[in-house]
């Protein structure tokens, strides 16, 4: 049997004002992990970053939309997400210990996960949790 982490698919993309900054705070704060960072000097053209426990985010650096591009819709500061994790209590204290405003302390909620969440620089949210998600669909 498989057990391997399937390579995500789909990839919650964000911009950030210091990405390089983000970048630190989001593997110090949170244990994301760096896996890579395209760009010179202060400008993140493209980075990546997994989450231990399986998926990732995709960011990269502020800047203008190349002419005749749609806008780019979200900006610094705007980004949601909620991370599965085993250990919200672990992931939490990690969090407090780098500094990261906490802006929900852990609790249980009323379907049985253990959540919290806290601000990242740039003033996304990041919420942490056990929830999984409601089991998939069969193929058929």
């Amino acid at each position: 049997m498989d057990t391997q982490t399937p390579v995500p698919q789909v990839w919650p993309s964000l911009r950030a004002r210091d990405a390089r900054a983000l970048i630190r705070f989001l593997v110090d704060a949170f244990g994301f992990q760096e896996v890579v960072v395209y760009g010179e000097g202060d400008l993140v053209a493209h980075a990546e970053l997994a989450w231990p426990e399986g998926g990732g985010v995709m960011l990269g650096s502020d800047r203008p939309d190349p002419e005749g591009a749609e806008p780019w819709p979200g900006r610094p500061g705007g980004f949601t997400a909620y991370v599965v994790t085993a250990d919200p209590d672990a992931v939490h204290a990690r969090a407090v210990a780098a500094g990261a405003r906490i802006t929900t302390e852990p609790f249980e909620t009323d379907y049985g996960s253990r959540d919290f969440s806290a601000a990242d620089p740039e003033g996304n949210r990041w919420y942490f949790g056990t929830y999984p998600g409601a089991p998939r669909p069969s193929a058929g």
